[in-house]
């Protein structure tokens, strides 16, 4: 809606419009509207339920709880017009300060990023408060999804791989499904990945390969297993992946000859194209997507290296060997500016590299290679032009342009981080919960606690969404409010 229209339909009215800045509800207003008759005179009160000041949809404000006097020409009709049409515009800015979802593997756009402000900017001694602890979910490596009125996590439980749902509002559980047997290794049981979730539909990989296209109530939609039907191979420490929706397609790395990324239609699960060009063994990483000057690419850290596959085809348009070791590559690339940086641990280390398109393909060109970003599978993030994370069991920040590092911490101990609100929240893999300002001037610790010892290592990494900290360590997630008061 043009916002000078609804500035003009609103005058006559006598409603104030302004420009205005981020939204704030204050639930002081009364929830229901009602015209008042004064002889000839009609005053409109309560419009929204709520006083709404700032963005909503159209870049326009409604002030105020009382619409003041109109004029005795305005008839009820029109009254009762804009009553629907304020009413509609509270329901927007309301529906806009809806906790935001965290709704796949590293937030909404993957890069580990919330944009959520109005978090605390210290912790108190004991840790933030804790709102609901949800237990009896299985053991497993994987984040949450955090979307609607839900939190989603895949775990090991009974002998077989599951995914559940509680609550989002007291922890409660919902409903579990099993996914089919579960696997185990040396490293610890259960599933590695986090479930996808779209719309009323939900994604979830298993580490067995067993692929699923759930609705959000659990009921099954479809279901391939991605190891038989692409001839793909099983990895020493288990398939961790979680998959990518784009747009209708759904995009996985069953890894192998002409299998090393696939692109399946998601309402049906029937395969679109298998990158014929890519042949390398899945690594423990997730895709991203990002349009390279016009031409869309999915990548991803493979066994064999840092790849780009074009979406259209699935041609494998670069290959980056040096980033990769001979162990388990893991962490999400991260894009920006038609740059891609991937990094390894094991005694590797991180490159740049710069995109440029021409004609359909993208080239691939080294920056920098940098063994100051040794990263394992705790992630990186880019806050304002700086890379965060754990090069090995160190906390760095590295210039993202240059390489130089800017500072390194112990910090919390080798761990995963999300970011939020200007702050770093880090998850150590001893049961140590940190955080820390995200500034490249220093380390500058705000807070940290402890989590129960399960005896297994806590690799999740932390979600934050709609003024929530969760936290999973192995069968429980946890959690906190992090709101400023």
């Amino acid at each position: 809606m043009d916002p000078k229209r609804v500035r003009y339909a609103l005058r006559p009215c006598g409603v104030p419009v302004r420009p205005a800045g981020a939204v704030r509800v204050h639930r002081r207003a009364r929830a229901s509207a009602y015209v008042r008759r004064h002889g000839r005179r009609h005053v409109l009160t309560g419009l929204t339920g709520s006083r709404v000041h700032g963005f909503t949809g159209s870049r326009f404000t409604v002030h105020g709880s009382q619409v003041h006097r109109l004029e005795t020409d305005m008839n009820v009709a029109r009254l009762v017009g804009v009553v629907f049409l304020v009413s509609f515009l509270g329901a927007v800015a309301r529906a806009r300060m809806a906790p935001a979802d965290w709704p796949q593997w590293q937030g909404p756009d993957r890069t580990g990023m919330s944009k959520e402000t109005g978090l605390l900017k210290e912790w108190p001694a004991s840790g933030p408060p804790v709102i609901w602890t949800a237990g009896n979910l299985g053991n497993g490596y994987g984040s949450m999804a955090v979307a609607g009125e839900r939190v989603y996590v895949q775990g090991m439980r009974d002998g077989s791989s599951i995914v559940s749902a509680v609550n989002r509002a007291d922890g409660k559980g919902v409903w579990s499904k099993a996914l089919g047997p579960a696997l185990n290794n040396d490293q610890g049981p259960g599933p590695r990945g986090t479930p996808t979730v779209d719309g009323d539909r939900m994604y979830v990989l298993s580490e067995n390969g067993d692929l699923y296209c759930l609705k959000t109530d659990g009921s099954e939609v479809w279901h391939r297993n991605i190891l038989k039907d692409f001839n793909g191979r099983q990895l020493r420490w288990l398939i961790s992946e979680s998959p990518l929706v784009d747009g209708g397609a759904l995009i996985v790395s069953p890894g192998g000859p002409g299998a090393g990324m696939v692109k399946l239609d998601k309402t049906t699960g029937k395969t679109i194209w298998t990158s014929k060009d890519l042949s390398d063994l899945a690594g423990y990483s997730s895709p991203i997507v990002a349009d390279v000057q016009g031409v869309r690419t999915y990548m991803t850290l493979t066994s064999g290296g840092g790849v780009g596959v074009r979406a259209s085809d699935g041609k494998l348009m670069w290959h980056y060997d040096r980033v990769a070791n001979r162990v388990a590559n893991i962490t999400t690339p991260v894009f920006f500016d038609n740059k891609v940086f991937y990094t390894s641990a094991y005694d590797t280390g991180g490159g740049l590299v710069g995109l440029t398109a021409q004609n359909g393909q993208v080239d691939a060109k080294e920056i920098y290679f940098t063994r100051n970003m040794k990263n394992h599978h705790g992630g990186v993030v880019l806050v304002d032009g700086y890379l965060y994370g754990f090069n090995d069991s160190i906390l760095t920040c590295l210039e993202f342009a240059s390489g130089n590092p800017l500072w390194r911490d112990r910090s919390v101990g080798k761990g995963s981080v999300t970011f939020a609100d200007g702050n770093l929240y880090i998850q150590g893999e001893n049961n140590t919960v940190g955080l820390a300002e995200a500034t490249p001037s220093g380390y500058k610790e705000k807070g940290r606690f402890r989590i129960a010892d399960k005896g297994l290592p806590s690799w999740a990494h932390p979600v934050i969404s709609g003024g929530r900290l969760y936290v999973r360590n192995q069968d429980d997630v946890i959690a906190y409010d992090i709101k400023a008061k």
